[in-house]
């Protein structure tokens, strides 16, 4: 569980400097609409890379690695998609990129479902054994 580890601090860490940009350089450059848009990525971007870490310290409770690892996967892809989305748009005004958006936020509700089904399925086997 390295890379949920290593994406998951490599996020929070770039999350941190586009905040700092955000609220530092993009103030006099963007509508306010647009910085709350940027804020939203940011925001959404800090809560799965915290996530991400979370995941990779799941794995030492028994929970399903595989399910555990898809869960990252949809984190990543969601950060990828719904913050990367977003970033651009406000940064390049390029207005087709709108509708990657909640593929994104699709994906994040994806690795919750997966994180809900190992935590789930552990209970169940702890039941039972």
């Amino acid at each position: 569980m390295r890379l949920p580890i290593v994406t998951g601090a490599f996020f929070a860490l770039t999350a941190v400097m586009a905040g700092a940009f955000g609220a530092h350089s993009l103030r006099n450059l963007v509508s306010d609409r647009s910085l709350e848009v940027f804020q939203t990525a940011v925001t959404y971007q800090m809560y799965h890379a915290i996530t991400l870490l979370l995941v990779a310290l799941l794995t030492g409770f028994g929970l399903s690695r595989r399910l555990l690892g898809l869960a990252a996967g949809f984190f990543l892809a969601g950060i990828l998609l719904f913050s990367g989305s977003l970033y651009t748009l406000v940064l390049t005004d390029i207005r087709w990129v709108g509708p990657i958006t909640p593929i994104g936020g699709v994906c994040f509700m994806i690795g919750w479902a997966l994180l809900l089904a190992a935590g789930t399925r552990h209970q169940v086997n702890q039941d039972r054994g």
